[in-house]
Parts: C-alpha cells; structure tokens; sequence
C-alpha cells in the first residue's frame, strides 16, 4: 500500500522578506528622459492593452487603469545597472550617457493593468516566479 496522499487544495500565506540595495537616484522630475517616457506613453497608450492579458489571451482578472512598467531596469535602478550585462542583450547599451535614454525607451517598457502592476499578485510586488504562475492559475494570487 502507498504512503502517498493527494493533497487538497488550500490556502497559504507566503511572505518573502529581503533587503534592497538602492543605488543613489535623482527625483524622477531631474530625469532628463522623463519626456521620453511621456512621449512613448502618449503615442502607444491608445492601443495599448495589459501584457498579462495578452499574453494570456484573457483581460478577466485585469484591475484599473494601464501604467507603464520598467520591464528590466526601474528608474531608480539605472545608476547601479552593470552595463557588461546589459550589453549581453542590448548591443550598444555600454556606454554610461546612453542607459538613462534606453531606460526611458520602448525597450524597456511594458503596459500592465494597475494590477498586474502594483496590486497584490502584480510583477512589483510577487515573486517572479509567481507572478508567473499566476498567468496559467487564475486567482493564484489575492
């Protein structure tokens, strides 16, 4: 006879404690590429839609309005970026007047409901890997 059991579905609280090592960072208001943020939001907002949803091909767990998420560089991440790194994916990045313009670029940019941006099963606030997750179980996280 097995010992093994099916384990009925259930809830549980998971916290993950770290701490963040934040590089010196201007206010976003001394961003000399803000304007290029706020061009690229103008231009692409009317057709944008959450990249959750469309890479799920369901918006039903979208929440609020769209914002533009740093895809793989948050502002206030730029000054500490090893650019060797950058470089691997993003020819051409290395050079340390260019990566505040590349921040603020469609490179770097994705759309997200309010949601899937800051909410409570959103890309700043789970884990990685359940913030994946949460893409193929719906109501993964609450």
């Amino acid at each position: 006879m097995s010992d093994v059991h099916e384990v009925a579905a259930h809830d549980q609280q998971t916290t993950h404690h770290y701490l963040m090592h934040y590089p010196p960072h201007p206010p976003r208001t001394e961003d000399p590429h803000y304007k290029d943020f706020e061009e690229y939001r103008r231009r692409t907002k009317a057709t944008a839609r959450c990249a959750f949803a469309v890479e799920t091909g369901d918006d039903s767990e979208c929440r609020g309005g769209l914002e533009l998420h740093h895809t793989h560089v948050e502002f206030s991440l730029q000054n500490g970026v090893d650019l060797k790194r950058l470089e691997h994916l993003y020819p051409g990045i290395s050079d340390p007047n260019e990566v505040g313009a590349w921040v603020e670029s469609g490179a770097n940019f994705t759309w997200l409901c309010a949601g899937h941006h800051r909410g409570p099963g959103g890309v700043h606030t789970a884990a990685a890997a359940d913030y994946e997750a949460s893409k193929w179980v719906k109501g993964l996280i609450s």
